[in-house]
């Protein structure tokens, strides 16, 4: 029967070409037979999605940041980093969307529909060049294919101002263009999406410009945070999208990051998870795993500029540093126990404590894990992971008003103090006075207490998610990364300590590992070298203190791959970095 089947595919593909020789091959795309419907349109555009980010990539996306400590330290900050190990210098998905510009105009379809497929190749080619931007400053720009016998392929680097001024044309066209109807699936770039990556675009590049005055652009910085403020205006104000709130309270947070349906109340875009179609990350693999993952925990400074449940910082307490786990875990900002395990958290039904055999701090994350076990060992998490979502929208208007002197009380209210609201802080008053441990431990330049705050808000509200070290590399404080390592209160050693008040001893700090052990007690040596206690015999963690830490200016630019400035001579290697 198959035989008989591919007998008369092939007796109807003769009798085709008998009738009309000029026909090319089927199995040939050329621009005259793939560019003529919305349907060959919809079917090429579909191929730019696989440049989003994938769920792994979302997964491991913070481990760069000053928040986070782990079992290999980055050696960007440690060792000696050259343009010998850079990557990244890739151009292939651009030349995708630039040939699909150069032929969708052929279509024969509506300007309407034409234009919505051109804005999706903007958007993503505008997508594209920020991520280039961010790490490698100037690029060359093309908005064209390329031949070997281009001259422009070997052409030197453009200026900031050029690329990122087409950037910002690219997004234009696309926010303008591109459909404006909500996806329910969180997959599709619609115009929403498009006015939200528009605001992180600009808020970056605003605020790049006004803290890096070595670019001499402090004086555009403001029209960039003004088109930051008004891409994110309009998505607020086109009531699409609003917090997550329906739920209770101590599980909203989390939930947008732990389900395989993403949440489209809250959520534009995402990578979507699925078991059936055995779509995953490896999210419980790489935060739970001790040999797989990085053992990456939350540092002590970080837990400590959560706020308590009444609006307070937890810092203005006297005996803040000195507080033990069990203490300092209540009566905090709810996304606290929704992003580290604590208190009555629980993995299959069994209580789960910190566990001291992947974490490093005491803080262990949850956020972006299930709590099921049977993913631990494996890359088959189904959860689908946020890539754009409302909170960071709120949080980007917020910062772009601020930092543009145009911040007023109602925008407080319409931002930051809904976030703080649903993290169940029943008082979020406007500050008017500096957070002394904010500008102590993280932003000493900064005094006003309203991008202090704003600076909290997002550390919290968006921390995993990938922008930790993009936010330090804008605000030109990328030597928090060379900050001291730091866990949680040890109130002395050889101490069983309980963390989450079962009953049940999880963990003792010790000279010696003693030779009877306490079952289900994990026994940490303080060496005095890679885990010490700040007062010797008890005292916060402080944790690889014997690695030298190094953060120079020129670290804000990742260098130009070493293979690619001799292919082409016209390339200067980003300053600081040699080849």
């Amino acid at each position: 029967m198959q035989r008989f089947i591919y007998i008369i595919i092939a007796s109807v593909l003769l009798a085709s070409c008998k009738t009309d020789l000029n026909l090319k091959p089927f199995d040939k795309l050329s621009p005259e037979n793939a560019f003529n419907t919305e349907k060959d349109l919809q079917l090429y555009a579909n191929s730019f999605y696989l440049n989003l980010p994938t769920g792994t990539d979302i997964v491991k996306s913070d481990a760069l940041s000053d928040y986070l400590v782990g079992r290999t330290p980055s050696n960007y900050i440690y060792g000696n980093f050259s343009a010998t190990q850079a990557t990244g210098w890739t151009w292939t998905n651009l030349r995708k969307v630039n040939y699909f510009l150069e032929h969708a105009g052929q279509a024969k379809i509506t300007d309407e529909a034409k234009n919505h497929y051109m804005g999706l190749a903007r958007f993503f080619r505008a997508w594209f060049y920020f991520e280039m931007v961010k790490e490698f400053g100037p690029v060359p720009f093309y908005n064209k294919t390329l031949d070997v016998s281009d001259p422009d392929l070997y052409k030197p680097r453009d200026p900031r101002t050029l690329v990122m001024d087409s950037v910002l044309a690219d997004l234009n066209f696309a926010c303008a263009n591109i459909r404006n109807t909500k996806d329910a699936t969180c997959s599709q770039i619609t115009r929403w999406v498009a006015l939200a990556f528009k605001s992180r675009v600009c808020l970056f590049e605003g605020t790049f410009r006004k803290y890096h005055t070595e670019l001499n652009l402090t004086g555009t910085a403001n029209t960039w945070l003004t088109e930051a403020a008004n891409a994110a205006d309009l998505v607020i104000k086109g009531n699409q999208y609003k917090l997550l709130t329906t739920g209770a309270a101590d599980k909203n947070y989390r939930d947008l990051f732990i389900n395989e349906t993403p949440n489209n109340t809250e959520i534009l875009l995402a990578f979507v998870g699925s078991k059936s179609l055995r779509v995953f990350n490896d999210a419980n693999w790489y935060w739970t795993s001790a040999t797989y993952g990085g053992r990456y925990s939350f540092t002590k400074t970080f837990i400590d500029t959560y706020l308590k449940t009444d609006g307070t910082p937890f810092t203005a307490q006297p005996d803040y540093a000195t507080q033990t786990f069990v203490q300092e875990v209540k009566n905090r900002d709810l996304r606290l126990k929704q992003s580290i395990r604590l208190g009555n958290y629980t993995r299959d039904g069994a209580a789960a404590p910190p566990d001291f055999t992947y974490t490093y701090t005491g803080y262990m994350p949850i956020k972006l894990t299930v709590d099921a076990k049977a993913t631990d060992g494996v890359a088959e998490n189904p959860n689908s992971l946020p890539l754009i979502r409302y909170a960071e929208v709120l949080l980007n208007y917020a910062e772009a008003r601020a930092e543009s002197g145009a911040f007023t009380p109602a925008d407080w209210t319409n931002t930051i103090a809904l976030l703080r609201t649903r993290a169940g802080i029943t008082a979020a008053p406007l500050p008017t006075v500096a957070d002394t441990y904010l500008k102590d431990n993280y932003f000493p330049l900064i005094t006003d207490p309203v991008i202090l705050e704003i600076r909290r808000e997002r550390g919290i509200e968006l921390a995993l998610e990938g922008f930790r070290y993009d936010d330090l590399k804008r605000w030109k404080t990328g030597g928090l990364l060379t900050k001291q390592y730091t866990g949680m209160y040890v109130p002395a050693l050889n101490t069983l300590m309980d963390l989450n008040e079962d009953g049940k001893m999880d963990v003792s700090f010790v000279e010696t590992t003693p030779p009877t052990k306490v079952p289900g007690v994990t026994y940490i040596v303080v060496d005095k070298v890679q885990v010490k206690l700040s007062n010797n015999t008890s005292g916060r963690l402080i944790l690889f203190d014997n690695l030298e830490r190094k953060y120079e200016d020129y670290k804000y630019y990742y260098p130009i791959p070493y293979n690619e400035i001799v292919l082409n001579k016209n390339l200067e290697q980003n300053a600081g970095w040699t080849n």
